[in-house]
């Protein structure tokens, strides 16, 4: 870069330092190695993952003054981009960023290319103002030109004129599977599946029809389409559900399977009218996307052993809880992997069956046709199950049906939506559920969230004053008092070379925000906390003390809370801070 001169290219490093965005010891081993064998050290440090090309172009805009902007999760509009040519944008590392108090707005690798500069003002008959951005943020816009899309612009184009006739004629039946809307839905559908997205939400507006994405559990707008193309791309996914294409004033709810490379995704379909239109949520259940171990879904140390002796037990009820979209079913899931046998019949009751396991005996609720939860516990409990698994208890039958299930005999597994752990015996006992009852068949209670993991490409940051003493405040007295102990702590609560609590500052880690990993993160992993239903918890539940009470009594016996275990995660290097109060911020 024409800009990092030699002075300029130490300044860089040294602010990067600074900043604690690379680490101070590894760039001087590459000095070190720089001097023996005269490499350039910019080159050095990329090749062995220290700095990438957005921090090194970001820090050069701090130290020359030049406006820098991160183009790697922008939608540029086609409006926009038409203000430059694709050849010309590629053939100058320039892209439109558009057009302010009359003058063109560009996106540079090198704003000091003067000569760039007045090309660009010359062609466009316009006065240009440059701002920096890294090569990979030039790169992702240059895509858009063509697009990860380029089908579903295609479908646009050529389908506008057809769209509004169908719309008046209401005659959207002869939409095939060969039309342009047709790949453009398979378009959407491929994008997500491949940046993992558990989500696609399709969403009218007056003007405009909006694609977002949620992807690691947050929702990212993916494309902007046409206001027109909406009723022909709804009926197209009501077709494929087994849908009423003609129905538009009450929500419906379908499925259906796509094929995605050599995978088969389900989807599951939820309709709505709204006031421009209707909204499609679907949901993508990518069965290749875990490995169903409940290890590798993050739980550990004291949680796990709790939970393994709860599932130990031959009879009982496991309950996990959590918001949706919490992962509650998948623990379930990875619950029921463990304890699977030829020796025990295992039999669940879903809805919908979201996951196909062999040697276990799955039901599909169809409220439709008089199979719901209740009816069919009550069936299951006639085919002499060994292991019952409900996918959610709703209302008062079901609870009370699981309730006596685990009397009889079986191991109970199910999830409730509630906050947390100890939030789940107020719950049952508000559905009428008898203290008693409650206290003699509950094993073992789990609370989970879900939060983003930090990328493989990362840096090393130390916490600042108030991530300290959040550390202090809710591990402090978790953490190893020195390093004599540290070994055995770090075993018991289950994440190895914690440090020594205490600290005016603790090591945590912090991705590299790109265009492969948005934010800096990659993947998610569970926050977990596990409460044993021992004697001094059955006889809070019998006196029907609040979920505060328990959870305090919960902990004092060793459980690590929610908030607690993220924290601990972030201290591994696992997560980051500011994740983990994104998602337990209310908890304590």
């Amino acid at each position: 870069m024409a800009l990092l001169t030699k002075d300029g290219l130490d300044r860089v490093v040294g602010l990067l330092i600074d900043e604690g965005l690379v680490d101070a010891v590894a760039v001087a081993s590459v000095q070190e190695e720089v001097a023996q064998t005269k490499q350039p050290l910019m080159a050095m440090l990329s090749a062995k993952k220290i700095v990438n090309d957005s921090m090194v172009v970001h820090a050069t805009a701090v130290l020359t003054g030049v406006p820098y902007v991160n183009l790697l999760h922008v939608e540029m509009g086609q409006d926009v981009l038409s203000l430059l040519s694709f050849d010309v944008a590629e053939r100058s590392m320039a892209v439109p960023l558009g057009e302010q108090n009359g003058q063109l707005v560009v996106a540079m690798l090198d704003v000091g290319n003067v000569q760039a500069v007045d090309y660009l003002s010359t062609l466009t008959g316009k006065q240009v103002r440059a701002v920096m951005s890294s090569s990979d943020g030039i790169q992702a816009i240059l895509k858009q030109y063509r697009g990860d899309f380029s089908s579903v612009k295609q479908a646009v184009r050529t389908t506008n004129r057809e769209v509004e006739q169908r719309r008046e004629n209401s005659d959207v039946k002869t939409i095939t599977q060969d039309s342009p809307i047709s790949k453009a839905l398979t378009s959407i559908l491929d994008f997500a599946v491949k940046s993992k997205a558990s989500d696609i939400h399709i969403e009218p507006l007056e003007n405009s029809l909006i694609i977002r994405c949620r992807i690691d559990g947050v929702l990212r707008k993916v494309m902007d389409l046409p206001r027109a193309i909406e009723p022909a791309l709804v009926s197209r996914i009501k077709i494929l559900a087994n849908l009423k294409i003609d129905e538009h004033r009450i929500p419906q709810d379908g499925q259906f399977a796509v094929a995605v490379g050599d995978r088969e995704v389900d989807l599951r379909i939820a309709i709505s009218p709204v006031v421009w239109g209707e909204q499609v949520v679907i949901r993508l259940l990518d069965k290749s996307g875990s490995s169903m171990e409940i290890e590798d879904m993050g739980m550990t140390g004291r949680a796990l052993r709790t939970v393994m002796a709860g599932i130990a037990r031959p009879n009982g009820m496991i309950l996990t809880s959590g918001p949706t979209g919490s992962g509650k079913s998948t623990t379930l899931y990875a619950l029921i992997k463990k304890i699977k046998s030829e020796k025990i019949n295992i039999v669940t009751l879903e809805d919908p069956v979201e996951y196909k396991m062999d040697g276990v005996n799955q039901i599909q609720v169809n409220v439709d046709a008089g199979l719901t939860f209740a009816s069919g516990l009550r069936s299951i409990l006639r085919q002499d199950p060994d292991v019952v698994m409900v996918g959610e208890i709703r209302d008062a039958e079901t609870a009370n049906l699981a309730v006596q299930a685990s009397l009889t005999g079986h191991l109970v597994f199910s999830t409730l939506h509630t906050n947390s752990a100890a939030g789940i015996l107020p719950r049952l006992l508000d559905m009428g559920i008898e203290p008693f009852l409650l206290a003699s068949t509950l094993n073992t209670v789990i609370g989970q969230r879900l939060v983003r993991r930090v990328a493989p490409k990362r840096a090393a940051v130390p916490s600042n004053e108030m991530q300290t003493q959040e550390i202090n405040d809710f591990v402090g007295d978790l953490l190893p008092k020195n390093s004599a102990e540290a070994e055995s702590v770090s075993e018991d609560l289950g994440y190895p070379n914690l440090p020594v609590a205490g600290q005016e500052s603790y090591n945590l880690v912090r991705g590299v925000d790109d265009q492969e990993t948005p934010g800096g993160y990659l993947g998610r992993t569970g926050l977990y906390e596990a409460i044993d239903v021992d004697e001094d918890i059955q006889k809070l539940i019998v006196s029907r003390a609040t979920s505060n009470e328990i959870m305090r009594t919960a902990k004092e016996k060793g459980t690590i809370t929610l908030r607690q275990d993220g924290i601990l995660k972030a201290l591994s290097g696992i997560t980051t801070i500011e994740e983990v109060n994104r998602v337990a911020s209310d908890l304590a």
